[in-house]
């Protein structure tokens, strides 16, 4: 499970921080100060930091410093944890290298959205800048979680992992109208273990492979079911990684996977990232469009965050853009976040395509949507992703 270095000189936050993750499954180390926090980071190397602005002797700006200037942790995902609000401190925390930050008082639901986004962000860079490095120097705890998940795929048929759903909303009307698939393991000796952690190691051994297929196969299994129960026709949508995306094989493997379930393809929308469609434009416009061709739908994930450009947007054979949460994590009351979100909804709809705003926690932040004629929204306001069972219960009683 991720490590996550918290930075606090305030007792009772530090210890309520603590408290939220240990219930999370993080592993966690905490320092109350700058100056052990810096000698902590670099002595443990924790996947992410959560650190104080304000504090006595070394404040937040001086541990940041000192740890981009830090080989082993210039690179660790940090939030900074603020009671400021004025645009001029967080442009001086994000210019000085911070990732993000989180203003106080925060919600659960805030801080853990926000470190699960920079996790998840920060695996993406890893494996897009050294893909074939990252097994290398494993960690024995990584090396036990490599043996784990081979152990799972090759010899116990998938049957430690669970797909969960998280409901997409119709902003207009109030109905789930959609869904995204996402993974889950369970895993006998090491207990749960997040996404951030095994789909980059997934994806570094080629597992990813068998994995994300069985995914897709059981995705489009669940569509059939829901179906022919009498659910009304939702669209579950499934995440590609940069390596099934050019996997020779995709267009075959969808189109047998509808087949065998006699349905709809529309039913079926596959999210990729902005970052993976960059890699190449032409060959990502070219596979886009021949599965756009069969009636699938294609989203970009996490729009405003990748390294693309505005003018290929246009040519992309796309249905939906997904607003990165970080857009809309205060959008009501952050001025450059809402003038930059507006444009964004704008700018699709002006394109034909649906618009969806992930990470909703707020009723602030949808009645900003809903004013913009925001198509669709995904987030702890509504729900957070289900089990199967679960998701079913709520799709029955929102008909």
């Amino acid at each position: 499970m991720p490590k996550i270095l918290i930075i606090e000189d305030e007792e009772a936050v530090r210890e309520n921080i603590l408290d939220l993750l240990e219930a999370e499954n993080f592993e966690t180390i905490a320092a109350a100060n700058g100056r052990i926090g810096v000698d902590l980071a670099i002595s443990e190397v924790p996947d992410l930091i959560l650190c104080d602005m304000m504090m006595p002797q070394l404040d937040g700006y001086g541990v940041l410093t000192a740890l981009r200037q830090n080989p082993s942790t210039v690179t660790i995902p940090f939030i900074f944890l603020t009671a400021k609000s004025a645009k001029s401190d967080f442009r001086q925390g994000m210019n000085m290298g911070a990732d993000d930050y989180i203003t106080k008082p925060f919600t659960r639901a805030e801080l853990l959205s926000t470190i699960m986004n920079r996790l998840e962000k920060h695996a993406t860079l890893k494996r897009y800048f050294s893909p074939q490095t990252v097994i290398k120097n494993l960690s024995p705890k990584m090396q036990l979680l490599e043996i784990s998940l081979h152990r799972a795929i090759n010899q116990h048929n998938f049957e430690e992992f669970e797909i969960y759903y998280q409901p997409i909303v119709d902003i207009a009307s109030g109905k789930i109208v959609a869904a995204e698939s996402l993974l889950r393991w369970r895993s006998p000796e090491l207990g749960l273990i997040y996404p951030t952690e095994f789909i980059p190691l997934a994806e570094s051994t080629g597992l990813i492979v068998p994995l994300g297929k069985w995914v897709l196969k059981r995705v489009c299994q669940q569509i059939k079911i829901w179906r022919d129960s009498g659910i009304y026709p939702l669209i579950l949508a499934v995440n590609l990684s940069v390596i099934e995306f050019n996997q020779p094989g995709l267009i075959e493997k969808v189109v047998n996977f509808i087949d065998i379930n006699g349905l709809e393809p529309h039913y079926l929308e596959l999210e990729l990232t902005e970052s993976m469609i960059m890699q190449d434009v032409n060959s990502a416009i070219a596979t886009m469009s021949k599965l756009q061709s069969l009636g699938v739908k294609i989203a970009i994930d996490d729009f405003g965050t990748g390294y693309s450009s505005l003018i290929y947007l246009k040519n992309l054979p796309i249905n939906t853009l997904k607003i990165d949460r970080y857009f809309i994590h205060n959008v009501a009351t952050d001025l450059q976040k809402s003038a930059i979100t507006k444009a964004l909804i704008q700018m699709a709809h002006n394109l034909n395509l649906d618009v969806v705003a992930e990470g909703v926690e707020t009723e602030a932040e949808l009645a900003f949507l809903r004013q913009q004629n925001c198509n669709f929204m995904q987030g702890f306001l509504f729900s957070r992703p289900l089990p199967a069972a679960e998701f079913e219960k709520i799709l029955l009683t929102n008909l």
